[in-house]
């Protein structure tokens, strides 16, 4: 069912007018052009083929910068050449896991190509684990090897994999007897490999708001998926590209891979610093950027005059995913830095569903916006029947990257193809997707469904507000009601009432918070979503 949804949208002439447009169709000599396609026929289009192409294609050009230096596609390749000799070694073979823990340094990126050229699964690890919540994965999804950045060391330690290895480390003394990601690479053979007999998958985990993360695998991207996003947003060839995001996260992962296709020379950083992100734009003349919303909000937090410091007019696409941008976000962004914000909708299970230009953020910076090439977004009712436009239905998406089902077991909900978001959502009447918020948060009160994203946009629109996040509770009136917590922005005062008369004035009755409660920050995971678990499991919290 799905192909034939999707047939229809498929056409070369697209394809070959959205590469044009990234710069992609390149004159290549004939010899180029057989060494890079029996490359990409013998490894795939995943990181093992990608980089390797890249190695034929532009081996003297910079593929990456981290705090380390930079690196050439061709050193890159080498690099994972001798690692994935040294992993093979040690045991790791097709079909086997390599968990991966590493912040955005060369070192997740040389795990990341290694693994793939051995036919191996590569496990990312959110690198805001707890000890617990670690063992629990690695012990459902039991890698072979375990990478990890010195950091982690205490966190790893009672998780049961036969091979460890330290992917950074800043003390030379650190880690005892457990091997260096470095040192393997320098005694070991940089020679090319043979190619493995099957691809491996990469395992992205889910975030984990509401529970253990589950491992989401999919099979390796082809250039249909970068079409898609490509449509929507305009990258092009030879880019630098600061992927801010995490990588082990959906959408940082996604522009990794997508510097396979573009050559794009990949800028790191292992922690994000909102000044920092700004200096390093500057100082690389970053064309792109790849952030989570909440790094947004760090930024526009900043004074003024120090936001004013810094010279961003390079930066020509800013993209943005992983949860919603809250408010007027998204229009206090580009009047400061430029109409060059393209935020992405979608979920680890369906990858992208819908992209929002700078022209739908313009029109209304609550929009999702239109589904990119090749996508297919359908609004269902309860029984799987499509919803008139502009009635509220549950988001289901078709497109070439939905994942093949938990690694632990389960699925999410299948209809005709389409695979569901888990959220709840609507077409409006300019066509635009609005993402009203998930189904497992609405709430009835007064006998009126609620979801906490609209009052928290209204909430995050206040001018003392820095972020918001709202949650339900029961209420003897309403039957629920919702409780808001609210971090002001620094030097700003407000009190619970203005709060409240704020909503009541912009919303009906029914949507204002029963209570609001003032927090120095709110509790989020590595990849910026809030813990809304932790929210719940509070008492009164502290002023």
């Amino acid at each position: 069912m799905l192909q034939r949804l999707t047939a229809g949208l498929s056409s070369t002439s697209t394809t070959v007018k959205v590469l044009g447009g990234a710069g992609l169709i390149r004159p290549y000599t004939p010899l180029t052009l057989a060494r890079m396609g029996r490359t990409l026929k013998q490894w795939g289009t995943g990181p093992a083929g990608g980089f390797a192409a890249l190695a034929l294609r532009a081996p003297t050009a910079v593929g990456l910068i981290d705090e380390r230096g930079a690196l050439t596609f061709a050193d890159l390749h080498r690099r994972s050449n001798a690692l994935a000799r040294a992993l093979r070694a040690a045991g790791v073979g097709e079909g086997d896991a390599v968990a991966i823990m590493c912040r955005n340094h060369r070192g997740f990126v040389d795990a990341t190509i290694a693994t793939s050229k051995l036919g191996a699964d590569a496990l990312y690890l959110n690198t805001a684990f707890s000890g617990p919540q670690l063992v629990e994965v690695v012990g459902r999804d039991k890698p072979t090897a375990l990478i990890y950045d010195e950091e982690f060391a205490g966190l790893v330690g009672d998780a049961e994999v036969g091979v460890k290895i330290l992917g950074w480390t800043d003390d030379e003394t650190a880690g005892g007897d457990v091997p260096r990601l470095e040192s393997l690479i320098a005694t070991h053979d940089t020679a090319d490999l043979e190619p493995p007999t099957r691809h491996g998958r990469t395992v992205i985990l889910t975030s984990g708001t509401t529970g253990t993360p589950k491992g989401a695998p999919r099979r390796e991207a082809g250039v249909d998926a970068a079409v898609s996003l490509l449509s929507r947003m305009p990258l092009r060839y030879g880019w630098h590209t600061h992927i801010a995001a995490p990588l082990f996260h959906t959408w940082g992962f996604a522009h990794l891979a997508l510097a396979m296709l573009l050559g794009s020379t990949v800028v790191l950083r292992r922690r994000f610093d909102p000044e920092q992100f700004l200096e390093v734009v500057q100082h690389h003349r970053c064309e792109s950027a790849v952030v989570i919303p909440v790094m947004l909000q760090r930024i526009m937090a900043l004074p003024p005059q120090v936001r004013d410091r810094y010279d961003l007019t390079s930066l020509q696409v800013v993209a943005s995913s992983g949860s919603a941008i809250p408010g007027d976000l998204a229009t206090r962004w580009m009047d400061q830095f430029g109409d060059n914000l393209y935020s992405t909708y979608g979920s680890t299970e369906v990858a992208y569903a819908a992209i929002a230009t700078p022209e739908d953020l313009r029109a209304n910076p609550a929009t999702a916006g239109h589904p990119p090439y090749a996508t297919v977004v359908r609004i269902l009712d309860d029984r799987g029947r499509e919803v008139p436009q502009g009635t509220p239905g549950r988001i289901f998406v078709g497109n070439g990257l939905l994942f093949e089902g938990y690694t632990g077991g389960g699925h999410k909900e299948v209809i005709d193809g389409l695979m569901s978001s888990g959220d709840v959502g609507r077409f409006g009447p300019d066509g635009r997707l609005y993402v009203e918020g998930r189904d497992d948060e609405m709430i009835v009160s007064g006998g009126e469904n609620v979801f906490p994203k609209e009052v928290e946009d209204c909430l995050a629109r206040h001018d003392a507000v820095l972020e918001v996040a709202a949650i339900g509770v029961d209420d003897d009136d309403f039957g629920t009601r919702l409780r808001a917590f609210v971090v002001l922005s620094a030097g700003a005062e407000c009190t619970e009432d203005e709060l409240k008369d704020w909503v009541k004035a912009n919303l009906a009755r029914y949507k204002v918070p029963r209570e609001i409660h003032f927090l120095p920050e709110l509790p989020r995971n590595a990849t910026g979503k809030v813990l809304k678990r932790e929210l719940v499991q509070r008492d009164r919290p502290e002023a």
